[in-house]
């Protein structure tokens, strides 16, 4: 018996891909199945994204014409991509992106300009890091060279801290480059911390801080 593989994207989150084995005799059916199931991802992944479209900006500069809003289309993914692979020395591979986007859609915001381009973005998550504590982690932030020095990278930040602690955050962590004066200096002026240096931490072989932002009194007397 020939076993075939057939795969199933989207149906379970969309970065992961799960594989149904069947032999030849068995085919059309299962066919017939995957053929059903995908129309049910498609009809799930729709239904989500009316949902998340119906979110309202964050918040609107009308002095430099950018909104700020979380990710609410399909086709954010690709605005987001593109400007962090041009903008960030550290590669990452769609599933990287997908497993934030698609688990902590609003913690992924964006800042738009009058022509509807991306040009600022920050990606986050946040979970569960012991019973007690719940973490928060920003894993990129990116604003296109020419619309730098608007203040649009520390709007963002800002955004997301607040969208954290709306939802019961106690820290907040993320990692820059040793050398990357610019972020460290827009970080420690929101009042994260160097809390640990890791050595070749990058692909490039430089090293990294790590940066904490305390948001809850237990966490700041180090209580875990």
């Amino acid at each position: 018996m020939q076993v075939h593989f057939l795969s199933l994207p989207q149906l379970f989150g969309g970065s992961k891909l799960y594989y149904l084995a069947i032999g030849d005799e068995d085919m059309s059916e299962d066919v017939q199945l995957s053929a059903e199931l995908d129309k049910i991802a498609l009809v799930e992944n729709k239904q989500n994204e009316d949902k998340l479209s119906s979110y309202e900006p964050l918040l609107k500069d009308d002095q430099n014409n950018i909104t700020f809003r979380q990710y609410n289309k399909e086709s954010d993914l690709s605005s987001i991509m593109n400007l962090i692979d041009k903008d960030l020395s550290e590669p990452y591979s769609i599933y990287t992106y997908r497993y934030f986007i698609y688990n902590w859609p609003k913690l992924c915001l964006l800042a738009i300009n009058e022509h509807e381009k991306c040009v600022g973005t920050i990606v986050c998550k946040m979970e569960a890091q012991s019973p007690n504590v719940q973490s928060g982690y920003i894993a990129m932030l990116a604003v296109e060279e020419n619309h730098r020095r608007l203040g649009i990278g520390s709007r963002l930040v800002k955004l997301a801290i607040g969208l954290m602690i709306q939802d019961g955050c106690d820290e907040i962590v993320l990692e820059t480059e040793v050398t990357n004066k610019a972020a460290l200096a827009l970080y420690e002026q929101l009042g994260f911390c160097r809390d640990k240096r890791l050595l070749r931490y990058y692909l490039n072989g430089r090293d990294a801080f790590r940066l904490k932002l305390w948001l809850t009194p237990r966490m700041s007397n180090g209580f875990l």
